[in-house]
């Protein structure tokens, strides 16, 4: 069949064989790229008939291998019928390919031929290309290790590094500080008051409370009681709290009674650490005995679904453990002696933050994001951090990274090596590790020690002992090295499976046809990688519409499918677009109902009802229609780029006084937007939490004032931001006696001159010329440059 489809499509390009080559050109206008031929980048050619030599009276010609040292194309193979059968010669782009890889293209050219000839009958996707060697090495040698098998569950672990040392630092939450042998009593304590309410093996139980020593204490108590955690992150909309309560049937939920009003009236049975403390402190503090095993859950994660649906992985105890060993083997205790724990219990990086430290003796430093590792009273005690490249950009590019740091662990995002060279440049860093793995397979699947010195990009390593990673084609058969391939994992961490989806976890989760052992499985991740010549894969993205933005594993299909949910929009998509180099963010595209005209402001709003605030888009644009491909499909590479009149905006109001445009200006150069109003949103206008500390930043250099984080989330328009600016500045009226005089921060440079003058003038009263200083240097009348300065050199 191939051999007649060769051979139709070749007579009927023989009858324009006479079009010229500039012609051609032209009519097809196929993308320009100086480093590329326009129409094709690989050539085959055949001279199928013998070329005697000509030997006449005067003059004999016979062939002459002319060696080039230029390719004219990406790839050019060239066969010539021989004697003793066809000889070829293969030239290649050096800038694309090494010596290496043509070799292994030509030998498995070879090897298709000859199965070609043995069995002309056979499909082509069948014809092996691999030999029994390149099998082995991929399949036995590159793949990995065998599955682990444990008879402990996770919190097995921490109790027998509480018999080991109880008066070692275990937690500091702010400042409270607890003991090993403190943390077990209490988390006992609430274990037995959990069994006593129906916890027990494969319960989840649903837990919501603030980022307090409480947390640990709960997540625990859970365990101990031999149930498994649901976390429930009290920032999300009540709606996907509830949809995580009622798919995972969780019959009991942990919380505080600040929290008690965000989660719904489920039917679910109620315990308040704070109102039930009389009835917890009752409780004996022993190690509670359950009937939980290493093949029981251990938690539950929801992610983003695919099909608008949020999916629930569920993992056992042996899984979770397995991970904690490797940790345990790759990491020293002085590296696990104090680990930052700011990654929020909904994500699986979480448990490696918790219970590698908890394991070892360790101190465990509760904070609220890796972001406000700088603001820690105890960030002098970190050792390790462990966060994705994005925050950890951020925290070197501020300066906030504690000079006790020796181990940084990145992970959820691919890392530049340009981070890691940054991040080595500190004189405290010793160990920067690439990791990868997706929560259906416990968190961490590959790892590696990225070089201090090395030149190429990041790889992310080898697999985790009792992991088996394999790169496979369509139809499940092995790629060659360096060729791309679909990433598959298999062994201890796989998860049992998704929450009431046995559809979905039969799609992902399918048999492994590399393993003789009865119901082994492979999960299939989605992500695209390929072997490199020293054994190490290399991560080459995403197959689907699966985006990692700061670290959060997106569907995009389930914030599409919420926008085709709102009565206003037939039809949607959503990118992740990164216009800036480093800032990726999610951009919606909508095309209106007839009739309706919906606007970004109320979209926006919709969304963040449902889908939580790191899946909510930056902007959202309207179009007339989504642009096609020829087949049909949304042409997503034609969408346009967002406009500042994209994002969701209030009604413009422009600023009204000096401290308002200076916030603004800082505004407009960090979000990429035209203007920004008294009434606009910093969130709403593409803000996210990196840019937050990042404006945190030019605050103080411009204004010399430092305001918290938190700030930009509990005022986030403008004018609610400037008051709080205000607020630190001091009062904007006149005051008796001397005008306070601006002063450096403690170890700070002197004010620049620009600096004090913008000061000077922030001391303006509003709507007026008059000045609120010291009445030796008062001033009526229109602004005056010079009488200004003046003054301002009389201050």
């Amino acid at each position: 069949a191939l051999l007649h489809q060769v051979r139709d499509s070749t007579l009927a390009a023989y009858a324009h064989q006479d079009v010229p080559f500039d012609k051609l050109v032209e009519s097809l206008n196929p993308p320009r790229d100086p480093g590329r031929s326009p129409l094709f980048q690989v050539m085959f050619s055949l001279r199928d008939t013998l070329q005697p030599e000509l030997d006449g009276a005067h003059l004999r010609l016979h062939p002459l291998e002319v060696e080039t040292q230029t390719s004219l194309f990406e790839l050019s193979l060239a066969l010539e019928a021989t004697p003793t059968g066809f000889a070829g010669q293969l030239q290649f782009n050096t800038d694309l390919f090494t010596a290496d890889t043509a070799s292994r293209m030509a030998s498995h050219y070879l090897r298709l031929l000859e199965g070609l000839v043995a069995h002309p009958e056979q499909h082509l996707v069948d014809v092996p290309l691999l030999s029994s060697d390149e099998r082995h090495l991929l399949l036995e040698e590159l793949s990995g290790t065998p599955p682990l098998s444990t008879s402990h569950c996770l919190h097995h672990l921490f109790e027998a590094q509480v018999a080991r040392g109880p008066e070692a630092t275990a937690l500091v939450a702010g400042t409270t500080r607890l003991s090993y042998g403190e943390l077990n009593h209490r988390a006992n304590q609430l274990a037995h008051f959990l069994r006593a309410r129906g916890a027990g093996p494969d319960v989840p139980i649903g837990i919501c409370l603030q980022r307090t020593a409480d947390l640990v204490v709960g997540l625990l108590a859970i365990l101990k009681a031999g149930a498994a955690w649901l976390p429930l992150d009290p920032s999300y909309p009540v709606e996907r709290l509830t949809y995580a309560i009622e798919d995972a049937r969780a019959p009991l939920l942990l919380t505080q009674e600040s929290l008690r009003p965000l989660l719904p009236a489920s039917g679910a049975g109620i315990v308040c650490i704070g109102s039930d403390a009389e009835h917890i402190s009752r409780e004996p503090g022993d190690n509670p005995r359950t009937a939980t095993g290493p093949s029981h859950l251990a938690y539950i994660l929801y992610t983003s679904g695919s099909t608008g649906r949020p999916k629930g992985v569920a993992i056992e105890h042996h899984s979770a453990v397995i991970l904690i060993r490797w940790a345990l083997e790759c990491f020293t205790a002085e590296q696990l002696s104090g680990v930052l724990a700011a990654t929020s219990i909904c994500f699986d990086l979480s448990v490696f933050e918790l219970f590698a430290p908890l394991s070892r003796g360790g101190t465990v430093l509760l904070a609220d994001n890796a972001l406000a590792l700088p603001s820690l009273p105890a960030a002098h005690e970190v050792t390790l951090v462990n966060t994705v490249p994005s925050a950890i950009a951020e925290l070197a590019r501020t300066g906030g990274i504690p000079s006790s740091v020796r181990t940084i662990n990145l992970a959820g995002e691919p890392l530049p090596g340009s981070l890691a060279r940054t991040l080595y440049a500190l004189p405290s860093v010793q160990h920067v590790f690439n990791l990868y793995g997706p929560t259906e397979d416990t968190t961490y699947s590959t790892f590696s020690l990225v070089p201090r010195d090395g030149a190429s990009e990041p790889t992310i390593g080898r697999p985790l002992p009792g992991t088996r990673v394999y790169l496979l084609d369509s139809r499940l058969q092995p790629v060659p090295p360096g060729v791309p391939g679909e990433l598959h994992l298999s062994g201890s961490g796989l998860a049992r499976g998704y929450v009431n989806r046995p559809e979905l976890t039969a799609e992902r989760f399918i048999p492994d046809p590399f393993s003789g052992q009865p119901g082994a499985r492979l999960y299939k991740t989605g992500d695209l990688a390929r072997f490199l010549p020293d054994g190490n894969l290399e991560y080459l993205g995403r197959i689907d519409q699966q985006v990692k933005v700061r670290g959060f594993r997106i569907e995009l299909g389930e914030i599409e499918s919420v926008l085709l949910s709102q009565p206003e929009v037939l039809q949607a998509a959503v990118l992740a677009r990164e216009e800036v180099p480093g800032d990726k963010r999610l951009v919606a595209y909508a095309v209106a109902a007839p009739g309706t005209q919906p606007d970004a402001s109320t979209l926006r709003r919709r969304l963040e009802q449902t889908l939580p605030g790191y899946m909510v888009p930056s902007a959202f644009v309207l179009l007339e229609a989504l642009p096609l491909t020829p087949n049909g499909k949304i042409d997503r590479k034609a969408l346009p780029p967002p406009e500042s009149h994209h994002l969701a905006r209030r009604e413009f109001i422009p600023p009204r006084t000096g401290l308002e445009m200076t916030l603004a200006q800082v505004w407009r150069e960090l979000l990429k937007v035209d203007a920004v109003g008294v009434q606009d949103n910093f969130f709403e206008l593409g803000g996210h939490s990196l840019l937050v500390t990042q404006a945190v930043s030019r605050i103080l250099d411009t204004l010399q004032v430092e305001l918290p984080i938190r700030a930009f989330f509990e005022a986030p328009t403008l004018e609610a931001l400037t008051l709080r600016v205000e607020a630190a500045l001091g009062s904007r009226q006149a005051r008796p006696g001397p005008c306070p005089v601006p002063r450096p921060p403690s170890g700070g440079l002197p004010l620049s001159f620009a600096q004090q003058r913008l000061w000077f003038l922030e001391r303006m009263e509003p709507g007026s010329a008059r000045y609120n200083l010291p009445a030796a240097v008062r001033m009526e009348g229109p602004l005056d440059v010079a009488a200004l300065e003046r003054a301002f050199l009389h201050l």
